[in-house]
């Protein structure tokens, strides 16, 4: 075999780098070109989404096939949650007490060995008690907000919060300890006095932050709230001025969906108003959703949020929706509708589930919430 020596070229650095570069545009815009082949992790996710099984969709028509599903979705929706039970064993340590004109405002601190400590504050009436010198009582829980179940009880010693409680009706356990309640609002987690210091001014979503390190140690941090919210009706109950045979739960967005939850799962809760909160997590993953405080891992292998709120039935609840509230688009929330609606109409009591437009926007209303908790918690 002979060999042909190459004519003797000689290449400039110039050359060389400029067909180099030229070579390199190519491969990029080749891998540009099979990239774009490719569906992103958002479409996979929106895919996903659209194709959820939801397998536990709830298609029966008597009281008695309700019951049965009931036990089937709870025990699956429990098991996703994960560790959710509060201690059997806690002290109470009382940190301070305010008085106003109508209402007391006392601070607690329930502490038990293995969980965090919770903070919470108890609205006591000063009007005249019950004959038996007891309340009905109110769980009322706080949403999304730097300030924690503050704005629910009626903080309002800045300008900042008495602004965000002005704009989102948010005090509404101020407002029913005047009507005649004892009001809990505990501080779910990550917020208000429970957010460590550091955090505080991060740039960082706190609930994704906390959803991601609570998993490493097989929790989730709706469980942990659920705990929580548990935990202080354990306690509400074992109060002498609180009657534990008539508690409501009410509460705004992050508190409206742990209402949701919290009545669910926890029978002693007779009538709840949810508010800000008819929205379906197939929905809400279509989008940049990465709020951790809302995730039930694998909740959509068997359904959604109106099958959660569906354990609730036959027991009255009222869901809030405001006109111009953006976060709840109207075609997903009527699909909810329709399946709360069946849920409660096999019960025999389709009236004890209550739809409530009003003219406003995420916030509470409470006009149609007050009279249904005086007829369920102050009536015969």
């Amino acid at each position: 075999m002979t060999f042909k020596s190459l004519p003797n070229r000689s290449f400039s650095r110039r050359a060389f780098l400029g067909s180099s570069a030229m070579a390199a545009c190519g491969v990029a815009a080749s891998f540009a070109d099979d990239a774009a082949k490719f569906p992103t992790v958002d479409e996979e996710i929106r895919r996903a989404a659209g194709a959820a099984p939801l397998k536990l969709l709830f298609q029966g028509n008597t009281s008695a096939e309700l019951v049965a599903w009931q036990k089937q979705f709870s025990t699956e929706l429990l098991r996703r949650i994960g560790p959710h039970r509060p201690p059997t064993q806690w002290t109470s340590v009382a940190l301070s007490t305010k008085e106003f004109d109508d209402y007391v405002r006392e601070e607690w601190l329930l502490q038990a060995d293995g969980v965090p400590s919770l903070p919470l504050y108890v609205l006591r009436p000063r009007t005249a008690a019950p004959a038996d010198g007891r309340w009905p009582l109110i769980l009322a829980v706080h949403g999304h907000g730097p300030y924690g179940n503050d704005a629910v009880a009626g903080v309002d010693t800045t300008p900042e919060r008495a602004a965000e409680i002005k704009e989102l009706h948010y005090d509404y356990g101020r407002q029913l300890v005047r009507r005649g309640y004892l009001v809990l609002a505990p501080c779910l987690t990550p917020f208000g006095r429970r957010l460590d210091a550091r955090f505080q001014n991060s740039k960082q979503d706190q609930c994704g932050v906390a959803f991601v390190r609570m998993m490493m140690l097989g929790q989730t941090l709706i469980g942990a709230n659920l705990r929580d919210l548990i935990w202080a009706l354990d306690y509400a109950s074992s109060r002498p001025d609180a009657r534990a045979d008539r508690i409501g739960c009410v509460g705004l967005s992050y508190g409206g969906r742990m209402t949701m939850l919290v009545t669910a799962v926890d029978p002693r809760v007779r009538v709840a108003v949810i508010s800000g909160a008819l929205n379906v997590m197939q929905e809400r993953i279509e989008g940049a959703f990465g709020c951790g405080a809302q995730v039930i891992p694998g909740l959509l292998e068997i359904g959604d949020t109106p099958e959660i709120g569906s354990l609730i039935a036959p027991r009255p609840c009222i869901w809030e929706i405001g006109s111009k509230d953006k976060l709840l688009p109207r075609e997903w929330a009527e699909r909810a509708i329709a399946r709360l609606q069946r849920a409660y109409a096999a019960t025999g009591q389709p009236d004890n589930l209550s739809i409530h437009h009003f003219d406003g926007g995420h916030e509470w209303s409470g006009t149609t919430a007050v009279p249904l908790l005086e007829r369920v918690l102050k009536g015969g």
